[in-house]
């Protein structure tokens, strides 16, 4: 399996945060119509973790995730249920297993996109440029969703 590159998350974020209101909206919706089972199991969460701040979040990093795929040259056949279905179980497990350990080996492992999942790591653990910074339960769930969507769309990429 490919990986992605920094230099594909660098141009992603490049791309990504350049965009306007509507530029974004146009960009977003591309994904979600690729993507649009996957992009219904992200936005899920905000309701599951009773959590308002994560739609906007989620709505963000998926796109950039998707951008990421896109600057590398993966491709990614459409997610299905049946994929997300199978998917939840392990990928479960294996969160409680890290949060257990605190071994990020094995997220690389499961995940298998190890530049993109330390960009989330760091991401969503750091200060903003102007100063702000997500609380740790949001900082959390916005971790294991976005995890989630990069290993489903790896996954998703070896099957090819």
């Amino acid at each position: 399996m490919k990986h992605i590159s920094q230099e594909s998350i660098d141009k992603a974020i490049g791309v990504i945060d350049e965009l306007n209101d509507d530029q974004l909206e146009k960009i977003f919706e591309a994904f979600a119509e690729a993507q649009p089972v996957l992009l219904g199991y992200v936005m899920t969460a905000p309701q599951e973790y009773e959590n308002d701040e994560l739609e906007g979040l989620l709505v963000y990093y998926f796109c950039l995730i998707c951008e990421c795929f896109k600057q590398e040259g993966l491709t990614s056949t459409t997610i299905t249920e049946k994929q997300i279905e199978e998917h939840q179980t392990p990928y479960f497990e294996m969160l409680d297993a890290y949060f257990e350990n605190d071994d990020d080996e094995l997220i690389d492992a499961y995940v298998d996109q190890p530049q993109l999942s330390k960009f989330m790591a760091v991401e969503v653990s750091t200060e903003d440029d102007d100063g702000t910074s997500l609380s740790d339960e949001t900082a959390s769930q916005v971790f294991i969703v976005c995890l989630s969507v990069v290993a489903l769309l790896n996954q998703s990429n070896s099957e090819e």
